[in-house]
């Protein structure tokens, strides 16, 4: 059964996905709304979240994943302890076509008590790099680092 997997942090890294998730494929790129994107964590470091917010947005890659690949992600994102799972449904642009395709996908979220934090330096970077692979408006991640110095 093919399932619809959401990256909006440094798993929009390619060169990442390939080797954490090597079933998985880009599909194409949406846009969820009402949602804004934050760096959030704990004792180990910052990581990027997203949280319901009315107006703002938040680019992400579509990727379809197998069940081996979702387990893999569950692990590297602390499911269920540091990362919950929400099912979202949204329209998606193909890569390859530009085809609209509708889909149920899944997306991680830390959970909502987590501290805002500041990351780390490499961790930046890989999201900046997977920011660049799929196109997206860097403004995404500049907002939500600058986020981490207003608390």
């Amino acid at each position: 059964m093919k399932k619809y997997y959401l990256a909006y942090g440094s798993n929009l890294n390619v060169a990442q996905m390939r080797w954490r998730c090597p079933d998985a494929r880009a599909l194409g790129t949406a846009t969820i709304e009402d949602y804004r994107l934050l760096f959030k964590g704990s004792k180990t470091g910052s990581y990027l979240t997203i949280e319901a917010q009315e107006g703002a947005q938040v680019p992400v890659a579509v990727w379809e994943v197998s069940e081996e690949d979702e387990k893999r992600l569950d692990r590297y994102e602390g499911f269920p302890t540091f990362y919950y799972k929400k099912e979202l449904e949204l329209t998606f642009t193909g890569i390859k076509t530009g085809k609209k395709r509708k889909r149920k996908c899944f997306v991680y979220i830390m959970h909502e008590d987590r501290p805002i934090g500041i990351p780390s330096r490499s961790y930046v970077e890989t999201c900046i790099e997977g920011y660049r692979d799929f196109g997206f408006n860097l403004k995404y991640l500049k907002d939500a680092y600058e986020a981490c110095w207003e608390v």
